[in-house]
């Protein structure tokens, strides 16, 4: 039985990588230095990230603990929003380099906690490219596209394309815009989470017009978030499976149009592993494999 490849975003998720939030006393006095938006409260960091981990597990799905596969520096604060360091493909894992150069480091636990547990590595983005998993959006199963940001360069796409192509993947770069610069993180998925192959949740406002157009195209219907939830990660949403998803609480527009959709929607307490950081559940889970059942 297959044991990894994650080609999708929308697919029943059945084996997932986390992370706890181990950081000391000295690692959390360095917050701003991260850009989070308050001093963590380390107690209930833990708590959320916990109760977070259990909805995820009680989709069904197998949580592995990075932190238990391999030693995670906890000085690196940002190491909890494990989709960052890679992607996985059904040929194996491509590791990222870290645009936020706070998050070096991270990238080589990942590659691993991948030995450990299996999983082959395809490729490496590597010297001048910098990649992170949030610019990564996998629309089906055979197109990746890919967020020209500030923490993904134009060296990452030639990379990608070198490594993805073979596999007959369409790689589709898609540039982000400036908004608040490079001090704030702006990656490609905190635009839209497909939610099923033929939805998704977005933030218009903020969207590259060709994937607007792309979306309209393939017949994929949008919820559209309202401003006041932007902020809030109301655009941030981890779909389990198909119509079926986890969300921060706090975001009742959202969650009401996605029940509206049929959608089946959990939702957690994310103050301090979310809000204060800026990292929806989407980000605080690194899928390994997600695939339909014959």
């Amino acid at each position: 039985m297959r044991t990894y490849g994650s080609q999708s975003l929308v697919a029943p998720l059945k084996r997932v990588m986390v992370k706890r939030p181990t950081e000391t006393a000295a690692d959390t006095a360095r917050w701003q230095e991260f850009g989070y938006l308050h001093a963590p409260d380390v107690e209930r960091l833990r708590a959320e990230h916990e109760a977070f981990v259990a909805l995820v597990a009680a989709s069904g799905a197998d949580v592995l603990y990075e932190d238990e596969i391999v030693p995670v520096p906890t000085s690196l604060l940002d190491a909890i929003f494990v989709y960052d360091p890679a992607i996985v493909t059904d040929a194996g894992a491509i590791i990222g380099q870290p645009g936020k150069p706070l998050r070096r480091g991270e990238d080589d636990a990942m590659r691993r906690a991948f030995n450990e547990i299996g999983v082959p590595i395809l490729g490496t983005v590597g010297g001048e490219a910098t990649m992170d998993g949030g610019d990564t959006l996998w629309l089906d199963h055979d197109t990746l596209c890919i967020g020209l940001s500030y923490r993904t360069n134009d060296a990452a796409i030639i990379q990608l394309r070198d490594l993805l192509t073979p596999l007959g993947v369409t790689v589709i770069p898609l540039p982000l815009p400036h908004w608040r610069g490079p001090a704030e993180c702006l990656h490609l998925m905190s635009l839209i989470s497909p939610v099923a192959e033929d939805l998704a949740v977005v933030y218009p406002p903020l969207m590259p017009i060709p994937l607007i157009r792309l979306l309209a195209e393939r017949g994929i219907q949008q919820i559209v978030v309202p401003e006041a939830e932007f902020p809030t990660l109301g655009c941030n949403v981890l779909a389990v499976a198909p119509r079926s998803v986890i969300m921060v609480a706090g975001n009742p527009v959202t969650s009401a149009a996605l029940r509206a959709a049929g959608c089946t929607v959990r939702e957690y307490a994310g103050v301090e592993i979310s809000l204060n950081r800026e990292g929806g559940p989407t980000c605080l889970t690194r899928p390994i494999l997600r695939i339909y059942e014959d």
